[in-house]
């Protein structure tokens, strides 16, 4: 079996802060993870490669500081690991992101399953995984929170509102899972090592992909950030009692009460 998984590195959610200038992410002052939804996307790759065989081939888009977070996915056990990178992918939303995706994806050539995250914590739309589905015209699986291989057969337990379904699909195919879904182990930090000094990774740029540059990166994309505004803080309301204990538990009382009615009546 051969599995791709698509992996993004993400910056921190506390140390997240957006650039007024160019509406976008502002990374300088971030530190950054693999999208933890991306990390159950490798653990559940990895587990169907020990039951079936095969390799894991890890695909991200993004700079080159992406670079040792997929030799991280290495030490974790994928088998190999291809990076996007090049100016031109900047500022992209969506739409151009799962086509640059999907393009790295067959130029990489023949695959059995594309496993990714549910959403980035960065954006959190869920978009992508559709999207890649949709251009490689294959059949997809969202929400997976299990997933097992018979033969030809692909069986995944996809979370619904209110319970889950069984769905069963054929190779080749895409699933997304859901955070949570299982536990992704820790690296091997000996072949982390290996990892760090030895593995060369495949970078691509638009060029080598031969995508047109006006489909790709802002260039490409249908949705445009036109304002950003900063809500502020709601103030916490407080009210601070005293006196003796009946005192206090009756101002309380009162107070809970006046809350509660006029929540009532809204």
């Amino acid at each position: 079996m051969r599995i791709v998984v698509c992996m993004k590195v993400v910056p921190k959610t506390e140390d997240v802060r957006f650039d007024p200038q160019t509406k976008t992410l502002d990374r300088s002052g971030a530190e950054s993870e693999i999208n933890q939804p991306d990390k159950h996307a490798i653990e559940l790759a990895l587990q169907l490669r020990e039951r079936h065989g095969g390799e894991v081939l890890l695909l991200a888009m993004g700079p080159s500081f992406f670079e040792p977070y997929l030799r991280l996915g290495i030490a974790m056990g994928a088998d190999n690991a291809f990076l996007l990178s090049d100016k031109a992918f900047a500022g992209a939303d969506t739409y151009p992101t799962s086509y640059t995706i999907a393009s790295a994806i067959e130029k990489i050539g023949r695959f059995d399953l594309i496993i990714c995250g549910e959403e980035s914590s960065d954006a959190s739309t869920g978009q992508v995984p559709p999207g890649v589905a949709e251009w490689l015209g294959i059949p997809q699986v969202t929400y997976v929170s299990q997933l097992s291989v018979d033969g030809d057969v692909v069986r995944a337990k996809r979370t619904v509102k209110g319970g889950y379904e069984i769905v069963e699909a054929s190779f080749p195919l895409l699933v997304s899972v859901e955070l949570g879904c299982n536990s992704p182990r820790f690296p091997d930090f000996r072949r982390k090592r290996w990892a760090e000094k030895e593995l060369k990774l495949t970078v691509w740029s638009a060029a080598d992909l031969g995508i047109d540059p006006l489909n790709i990166g802002s260039k490409g994309s249908h949705t445009i950030v036109e304002e950003l505004v900063e809500l502020p803080r709601p103030a916490r309301r407080m009210l601070r009692v005293s006196g003796g204990v009946e005192d206090e538990a009756g101002l309380i009382l009162q107070k809970i009460k006046e809350v509660s009615s006029r929540n009532e009546q809204s």
